[in-house]
């Protein structure tokens, strides 16, 4: 099978950073032949592959032997294909993808329900699309299975805010502000159910058995503020170019937070640490125009 990898991937798994990045290009240069061992292993059959595709993972949609639509996803070294399997395999297709085969010690790469990738929320006007959202996320918010230990909020916190790293004296006190939140959050935070990490409306597809269901969990334990602030942060592009900008910002924190009886103040908070953290990262990877977006929209909460 010969075929060149998405460049979205291949941009994004270049912006990122990864302890060895030897293996990354090693994984990229081997991709057509590692999906077809994987097509091989299992015994399916290539319908085509996805474009633009994911930013860490080659995704195929598939044919099992009987004919049985599927999806393949290989992941990228690195990243956290257990996780994510673990994650899938515990909500069991409620509000979620269902996971048909969880990752081979050969490759790594997960055998998942097929939805269709090209429908997402996103293509929903935009008061539609996250009442939807809410009325899904909130179906992944359970206990976490007690034989899978998940990285914490706290943990995956701490990690993006010791990778903020020196900013200008402009942005200090927006950043210090941000730090100050998720330290306060974290120190009284009480919830711990599992959560998605990366809940976003482009995370949301249609299915057949149910109208959406999501994909691509970045699993974590801790408290739903967390991922609502993934919420609250899409489509900032449109938001941030309204005239009313500012105050359309607050009451979609204040609208999201009441919908689903989670603390404002929490979903702020977490929605500017997650902003700042996300804009300073943007700023070290040279993508200025989206660093601008998300640290405005921190300074309007």
């Amino acid at each position: 099978m010969s075929f060149e990898p998405p460049q979205r991937l291949v941009r994004a798994l270049g912006e990122a950073t990864y302890e060895d990045a030897a293996a990354v290009e090693e994984w990229l240069a081997e991709l057509p032949v590692r999906l077809e061992q994987a097509v091989q292993r299992r015994e399916l059959t290539v319908d085509r592959l996805l474009a633009p595709g994911g930013r860490s993972s080659l995704v195929a949609l598939v044919r099992r032997a009987d004919g049985t639509p599927a999806t393949l996803k290989l992941a990228a070294p690195g990243t956290c294909p257990k996780a994510e399997a673990a994650a899938l395999a515990c909500w069991d297709g409620w509000g979620a993808c269902r996971l048909l085969h969880g990752p081979a010690e050969e490759d790594g790469a997960l055998l998942m329900e097929r939805l269709h990738p090209e429908v997402s929320l996103r293509s929903l006007p935009e008061a539609k699309a996250l009442l939807e959202a809410a009325g899904t996320v909130r179906k992944l918010w359970v206990e976490p299975p007690a034989e899978r230990s998940f990285e914490t909020v706290a943990e995956r916190s701490a990690r993006l805010a010791a990778a903020v790293g020196p900013v200008d004296e402009a942005m200090r006190p927006l950043v210090d502000a941000a730090l100050a939140a998720r330290d306060e959050l974290v120190a009284s935070e009480a919830e711990l159910l599992l959560l998605h990490g990366e809940f976003r409306q482009g995370k949301v597809l249609s299915g057949e058995r149910t109208p959406w269901l999501v994909v691509g969990p970045h699993p974590l334990v801790g408290e739903r503020a967390y991922d609502l602030a993934g919420l609250v942060l899409d489509r900032l592009d449109d938001l941030v170019a309204a005239s009313a900008g500012a105050s359309t910002a607050r009451r979609r924190v204040t609208k999201l937070a009441d919908s689903l009886e989670v603390d404002r103040d929490r979903v702020r908070g977490w929605t500017l640490f997650r902003a700042v953290a996300s804009g300073t990262q943007a700023l070290r990877r040279g993508r200025r125009g989206q660093a601008e977006v998300l640290l405005e929209f921190a300074s309007w909460l």
